[in-house]
C-alpha cells in the first residue's frame, strides 16, 4: 500500500468515527449524503480559490481579501461577467458569500444563520446556467442534500447545529499526505466503501468492491500502447463512479488532463450524484466526463438512436456491474432495438442481466474489450437467456469466463463471474477460470488479495490450461454441451480422496483390540480386587 493510502485510510478512519458519533440514529445511507456533499462543496470551494490564485491572481495568502475586495469593486452586472468567466474556465463559480471559508468563518463565530446553509446550495444551482455546457454536470449535484430533514433537528435552529458540526468535522482534516500530495479523492472513495459496507443492501447500488474493480480494469486496459492518444470507457450502471476510476489507473498515463474521456449512466438520483462528485473530487475535469441520470435499458446512450436511425456511439472500454437478475420492459418493440435484434430474443422480464449484457456490447468498438460481473445463471439458464448465449457464441464474443469467490459485495452473498467479451477476435474458444477458491476469508465480506488478482490475470494473458484452475475450450466442447457455460464442466477441480491404505488400517485395529483387550483385563482385575475387599469388610463385621 503507498503512502499516500495509508494516510487516506488513516484519515478516513478518524473521519468516520467521528461521524458515527454525529449522526446519531440517522441510517448511514442517509448520513453519507450530508458528510459528502459538504466533503464536495469544500473541494469545489477550494478549488475555485487554487485557479484564481493561480490563474487570476499572484496574492498568495491574501487572495481571500482580493477576492472579496474585487467583488465589492465590481458589483452588480460587472460582478456576474466576473462569475461567468469563473464558470467558464471551472463550469461552475461560487459567490464570495457562499465559499466554504465564509461558512466556517460564520460557523467558529456562531453567527451561521439557517438560511445560510440553504443559501450556498441554492445560489450554487442558480450559478450552473452561467455555463450552458456544464449545466447538465453541475445541476442538482447537492439535491440529495436535505437540509429540513427532521432527523437533523427538530427545528431549524436545532438542524443548523447539527449541520455546523458537520461543517467542523469536514473542515478539521487535512486532506494531504506527508508528502503534500492531495489525497481528498482516495478519502473520499474510501469513505464510500465504509458508508457502503453499513449500508447491507443498499451498497448493492452504488459500490463495487475495489478489487473486483481492479480485475475488471485490468482486463479492459491490456496491452494498451503508451502513445496512444485518448481512451474512452463507458459503464451503463455505473453507481458511483469507482469502477470508471479504477478503470483510468490502469491506463498508461491515465491521469494526464484529457487521457481518459469517461462515460457512464445510472438510474439512482442519490448514487448518480455521487459518481458526478467522486470523478471531479479525483481530478477529473468536467469536459472529460459525460453521466447521465438515466436507465440505460429504455434511454439508450444520447445520440445512440436518433429519429429512428441507428446512430451509436462506440467505446475503447466497457465495464459493468449491473443489478443481478432485475426487472425490466421486454416489450415486443426492444427486438426492433438495435441492441438486442440481432440475438434472437429478449432477455426475461425478470432477468435483465443479458440485457445490460448486449447493451454494453453494442456501444464498444470492434477493437475494444468489455468485462461484467454477472450471476452464474446466465452461463447455464434456458429459454431465451439460453438462446442469447447460443448467439453470441456463433458470434465468437465470448472471449472468457472467470468465476470468483462468494461473499465479494456488500450487497450479496452468492458467487458470480466476470465475462469477458470482444466483438471480433481471432480465435475460436473460450477461456474459463474458475478463480473461486483464491481469496481471504472475512468476517462479513471475503477478500481477494494481490495474488489471487494477478493470477487471474497472468491466466487470462497466458490463456492455456492450468490443472484444476483453467480450461480453454473448444467451440467443439461447448457445443457437446449444448452451449451451456457452467464452470465445472470445463474445469475439473475435483480433489479425489487419498489411497486408503488397507494393511495399515487393518494393523491399527488389530492394535486398538489389542488396547481393548488390555483395557479389559484391566477392568476385569480391578473389579476382582473391589468385590475381595467388599468381603472381607462383611467378614470383619
Amino acid at each position: 500500500m503507498t503512502t499516500e493510502a495509508k494516510s487516506a485510510q488513516s484519515i478516513t478512519s478518524k473521519l468516520w468515527s467521528m461521524a458515527n458519533e454525529l449522526r446519531g440514529n440517522m441510517d448511514a445511507s442517509e448520513y453519507r449524503n450530508y458528510i459528502l456533499g459538504f466533503m464536495f462543496y469544500r473541494y469545489l470551494s477550494e478549488h475555485q480559490i487554487k485557479y484564481l490564485a493561480n490563474d487570476v491572481y499572484d496574492n498568495g495568502g491574501n487572495l481571500q481579501q482580493a477576492y472579496e475586495q474585487f467583488c465589492e469593486e465590481a458589483p452588480g452586472e460587472e460582478f456576474m461577467e466576473y462569475m461567468e468567466d469563473i464558470a467558464n474556465s471551472l463550469g461552475y463559480a461560487i459567490a464570495p458569500a457562499d465559499l466554504w471559508t465564509t461558512i466556517v468563518d460564520k460557523v467558529h463565530q456562531s453567527t451561521i444563520r439557517p438560511e445560510d446553509f440553504q443559501n450556498m446550495f441554492d445560489h450554487f444551482n442558480e450559478n450552473t446556467r452561467l455555463n450552458t455546457r456544464a449545466k447538465a454536470d453541475f445541476n442538482g449535484v447537492f439535491s440529495d442534500v436535505n437540509l429540513t430533514n427532521s432527523r437533523l433537528g427538530e427545528n431549524t435552529t436545532a438542524r443548523a447545529k447539527t449541520l455546523s458540526k458537520i461543517v467542523e468535522l469536514v473542515d478539521n482534516f487535512e486532506y494531504k499526505d506527508e508528502h503534500g500530495h492531495d489525497i481528498l479523492g482516495d478519502v473520499y472513495e474510501y469513505l464510500i466503501a465504509e458508508f457502503a459496507g453499513n449500508s447491507g443492501k443498499k451498497a448493492g447500488e452504488f459500490y463495487t468492491p475495489h478489487q473486483v474493480s481492479k480485475i475488471l480494469a485490468r482486463l479492459v486496459t491490456l496491452n494498451l500502447p503508451d502513445d496512444f492518444d485518448k481512451f474512452s470507457v463507458y459503464d451503463p450502471a455505473m453507481g458511483s463512479g469507482s469502477l470508471l476510476l479504477t478503470v483510468q489507473q490502469f491506463v498508461p498515463n491515465g491521469t494526464h488532463k484529457g487521457k481518459v474521456q469517461f462515460y457512464g449512466q445510472e438510474l439512482n438520483t442519490t448514487t448518480y450524484n455521487l459518481a458526478r462528485m467522486n470523478l471531479m473530487m479525483h481530478g477529473v475535469e468536467y469536459t472529460n466526463m459525460s453521466l447521465n441520470n438515466a436507465d440505460s435499458l429504455e434511454m439508450d446512450w444520447p445520440d445512440g438512436i436518433k429519429n429512428g436511425v441507428d446512430s451509436p456511439h462506440f467505446f475503447d472500454a466497457v465495464v459493468e456491474n449491473p443489478p443481478y437478475s432485475a426487472h425490466w420492459d421486454n416489450n415486443e418493440n426492444k427486438m426492433k432495438d438495435p441492441r438486442f435484434k440481432d440475438y434472437g430474443a429478449l432477455a426475461p422480464k425478470t432477468k435483465a442481466d443479458y440485457a445490460f449484457l448486449l447493451h454494453g456490447l453494442y456501444h464498444l468498438k470492434n477493437t475494444g474489450t468489455m468485462a461484467i460481473v454477472l450471476p452464474h445463471g446466465v452461463l447455464f439458464r434456458g429459454a431465451a437467456e439460453g438462446k442469447i448465449r447460443k448467439a453470441l457464441l456463433e458470434k465468437n464474443q465470448i472471449d472468457a469466463v472467470i468465476g470468483l469467490p462468494e461473499k465479494l459485495f456488500y450487497s450479496t452473498g452468492i458467487p458470480t463471474i466476470i465475462m469477458v467479451l470482444k466483438k471480433q477476435r481471432s480465435q475460436r474458444d473460450v477461456l474459463f477460470i474458475d478463480a473461486s477458491k483464491g481469496f481471504e476469508k472475512g468476517k462479513n465480506q471475503n477478500l481477494l488479495r494481490p495474488a489471487d488478482i494477478d493470477k487471474i490475470i497472468d491466466t487470462y494473458k497466458a490463456r492455456r490450461d492450468v490443472d484444476k484452475y483453467a480450461h480453454v475450450a473448444t467451440m467443439d466442447e461447448i457445443k457437446e454441451n449444448e452451449y451451456n457455460l457452467n464452470i465445472p464442466r470445463y474445469v475439473d477441480t475435483f480433489e479425489p480422496e487419498p489411497e486408503i491404505d488397507i494393511a495399515a488400517v487393518n494393523q491399527q485395529i488389530a492394535d486398538i483390540d489389542q488396547q481393548i483387550a488390555a483395557v479389559e483385563q484391566e477392568l476385569n482385575a480391578m473389579i476382582a480386587d473391589l468385590v475381595e475387599t467388599g468381603v472381607d469388610d462383611n467378614d470383619n463385621k
